[in-house]
């Protein structure tokens, strides 16, 4: 990844569509984003201009870092490396796959933030994909907003937080106590979010902290076991393998490999979090390159070390067998049965709850964006603000799908099924997303571009999310006996993207020319302030 020599400013010289002044604005204009965004129409072209939420730019360098890692580091590398190192076999493919992985988080944050600093509004991949893919007109967007709804969910972590509270109590973890667990915290924190605005944000920063500090915990307990620790049975003070041990049952099977990439790219998700909600941003550019690329290193160096802790402190088949309580496998090999069984578990369920808080968050401005632009029925109220000053429709937008996917699938298989679930449509995107990039240099040169990406980001990629793509459609040697069949997610994933198509085009092709209409954009603005847009019928 590289900067750009240009000015930190994104936008073009001139937009064709904004009949204002052609000044190009910089982070120092931020008492004008304002205005301007109540000046334009909310056309495709002034994605290039920068919006101010009518919440105002109330998120500052520390908590807009917070909103980063504090998704980054959710239950994922609490849940996922027992569950990984299982599918591999082997401690040296995990550990491989988790450098791999942050090879990949890097380029896909080189994407993310040259769209992000080229078009800095709130929406993320929303309004990249918008911007990028015209035509057929309104196809982009359709597809963005039935993949945020429906997997636009939060499950997984809710599931994490109810499965080690369960187990911080020594309580049996029955498929309804954790449903009913997960679904009360979704739940309370719906409500906060939409009720107690800047609440939720104090206590989302807190616990955002409370989970660094848990990570950096976790790398030194594992230190200070290996050195103060008596000798295991073997003579030795740790369990990391040595030599051929270290490879020891490889599994090379490549659509092995791609879900166990699909889980540790889950544990990178969300470096692009602070994409989803730029209107409310203080500097939004200036502090979106420096809080991506922090938030980056911080979990590429947190990673490594508390995966190595792991292998380092808990016999490998205890590992094996821990699915997503490893974490808690740890604390208690490290510290016995009363801190390493109930106080420290209970830490990585609060952490679990600090992630559901900055993905609900977030992902509600997503939906927000969606239904300002008309894409969801009864558009104006779920874009409103009203009437606790915060995104109250968005939030149930998202609290749905949540709930359904915590409460209909048994919950003893659902957490990685979602992870994989949620990766498949999400490197369709990337695909796309880097696809984009590419032709956006050769056809939008004047756009400016306060970041650059060094262009082997783009294409390896592209290169990777093709063979991530076709790999649960290459049928492992040895097929699994039981559980949910080994492709189902891939075709869930393409039946969502392939629904989206059909809504499409049913939506704004086929009803229309049936009915003798062709869907046009009118611009309002909501009591509070929201500009909106409604799309009406026209008579041909």
């Amino acid at each position: 990844m590289a900067t750009d020599v240009l000015e930190d400013r994104p936008l073009l010289e001139r937009s064709p569509s904004f009949t204002g002044s052609s000044k190009t604005l910089n982070d120092s204009d931020e008492e004008s984003y304002g205005s301007i965004a109540h000046g334009t129409t909310r056309t495709i072209e002034d994605d290039v201009l920068p919006e101010t939420s009518t919440l105002g730019r109330t998120i500052s360098w520390p908590s807009a870092y917070i909103i980063v890692i504090s998704r980054v580091i959710g239950s994922g590398i609490f849940a996922t490396p027992g569950v990984i190192v299982k599918s591999v076999g082997s401690v040296g493919l995990s550990l491989s796959l988790w450098v791999l992985g942050a090879i990949i988080a890097a380029c896909s944050l080189a994407v993310t933030l040259e769209y992000g600093c080229m078009l800095p509004r709130s929406g993320g991949e929303k309004v990249y994909l918008e911007f990028t893919y015209r035509k057929p007109r309104f196809l982009a967007s359709t597809l963005v907003a039935v993949q945020a709804v429906l997997l636009g969910f939060t499950a997984s972590n809710c599931i994490i937080f109810a499965q080690y509270s369960l187990f911080a109590f020594d309580i049996e973890a029955t498929d309804f106590r954790r449903k009913s667990l997960a679904v009360g915290l979704l739940t309370a924190i719906t409500i906060v979010h939409g009720c107690f605005l800047r609440t939720g944000i104090w206590i989302q920063n807190v616990l955002g902290w409370i989970k660094v500090g848990l990570v950096i915990f976790m790398v030194l307990a594992g230190l200070f076991v290996v050195a103060f620790r008596e000798r295991n049975t073997d003579g030795t003070k740790s369990h990391f393998p040595t030599g051929d041990q270290l490879w020891e049952d490889t599994n090379w099977d490549w659509g092995i490999i791609a879900t166990s990439l699909f889980k540790v790219f889950y544990s990178y998700a969300g470096l692009g979090n602070i994409n989803n909600v730029l209107n409310e941003v203080k500097n939004p550019i200036r502090t979106l390159k420096s809080v991506s690329i922090t938030s980056l290193a911080t979990a590429c160096i947190l990673y490594l070390l508390v995966n190595i802790a792991y292998f380092t402190v808990v016999p490998l088949e205890e590992i094996r067998q821990s699915k997503e309580l490893i974490a808690a496998l740890f604390f208690e090999k490290s510290f016995g049965p009363s801190w390493g069984k109930t106080v420290l578990p209970l830490a990585v369920a609060l952490s679990g709850a600090g992630n559901v808080m900055v993905v609900t968050f977030a992902l509600a401005r997503l939906n927000q964006e969606i239904a300002r632009q008309g894409f969801l029925p009864f558009s104006n109220i779920l874009a409103s603000t009203e009437p606790f000053n915060a995104p109250m429709g968005a939030l149930i937008v998202h609290y749905i799908p949540s709930l359904l996917v915590i409460a209909l699938p048994p919950s003893n298989e659902v957490y990685s099924f979602i992870l994989e679930v949620e990766g498949y449509p999400g490197t369709i995107f990337a695909l796309a997303l880097s696809i984009g990039l590419l032709y956006l240099r050769q056809k939008r040169p004047d756009l400016k571009r306060p970041f650059r990406a060094w262009k082997i980001a783009p294409v390896f990629r592209i290169i990777l999310s093709l063979a991530l793509l076709a790999a649960p459609f290459f049928p492992p040697k040895e097929k699994p006996t039981g559980g949910i069949w080994y492709a189902t997610y891939a075709v869930v994933g393409v039946s969502i993207i392939l629904s989206g198509v059909v809504y499409w085009y049913v939506w704004t092709v086929l009803i229309p020319k049936w009915k003798g209409y062709r869907l046009e954009e009118e611009t309002s603005v909501l009591a509070d302030g929201t500009s909106v847009t409604t799309l009406i019928h026209v008579p041909k």
